[in-house]
């Protein structure tokens, strides 16, 4: 499909299982299918990063999610679940800001959250920070999207990311991916999250500039591909 092939795809996926009902069998599962399919990582919630770091093969990231999948925790809580994360062995963190502090033009606020998570895991761990694109453009419009994207870079992170693919308005957007990499790049990646079910949603959101793609489905997506 175009000029992105089945393994450049792949070698930008996050393999991602964040269901409340997932046990370490899933996990078991999930690592072996990320070995399988050849992506980048897998993510997972951070309880369940013990059971990926032990069934992952030789190369494999571990991402895990903080403060999902509302935002809404106490800032310190959101910090020590991430360093406790990367105790755990998780080389990369997702976390999700305050959607209400951003809607409601506190911009400092999301800043000082994402600034303590970017503090408690330290500099190796890769932060990529989730501003649930889809709430922020139906609620606020393209300038709280933006706003909250330079927050993230203000604050130390390396990509700004989409969504949770938990929120009822939905998940990425071609026009969400494009808003984000005019605000950030190329000083941060865009992760494209939520709703990529096929290979053509995928090589939208990698064509508006997207460079890491979150994916549940992700060997349906690659089939696409070839």
């Amino acid at each position: 499909m175009g000029t992105w092939s089945r393994e450049a795809v792949a070698a930008l996926v996050d393999h991602t299982l964040l269901k409340p009902e997932a046990n370490e069998g899933d996990v078991d599962m999930l690592v072996q299918d990320a070995a399988e399919l050849g992506v980048y990582a897998v993510c997972v919630s951070p309880s369940m990063v013990s059971a990926a770091m032990r069934a992952r093969p030789f190369r494999t990231k571990v991402g895990a999610v903080v403060g999902f999948p509302s935002g809404k925790h106490v800032p310190a809580v959101k910090a020590h679940e991430a360093a406790l994360a990367v105790a755990a062995g998780a080389d990369e963190i997702d976390m999700v800001i305050d959607v209400g502090a951003a809607l409601a033009g506190d911009i400092d606020a999301v800043y000082a959250d994402i600034l303590g998570v970017r503090a408690a895991i330290g500099e190796r761990t890769l932060l990529k920070v989730i501003v649930e694109s889809a709430a922020l453009l139906e609620f606020g419009g393209s300038p709280v999207l933006v706003d909250a994207c330079r927050a993230a870079a203000a604050a130390g992170a390396e990509y700004v990311k989409t969504s949770t693919g938990f929120h009822p308005c939905g998940g990425a957007s071609v026009t969400a991916v494009e808003i984000m990499v005019a605000t950030v790049g190329p000083t941060l990646e865009v992760k494209a999250s939520g709703g990529i079910r096929t290979a053509a949603d995928a090589v939208a959101m990698l064509d508006a500039g997207a460079r890491r793609l979150g994916l549940s489905g992700t060997r349906a997506v690659l089939d696409g591909l070839g």
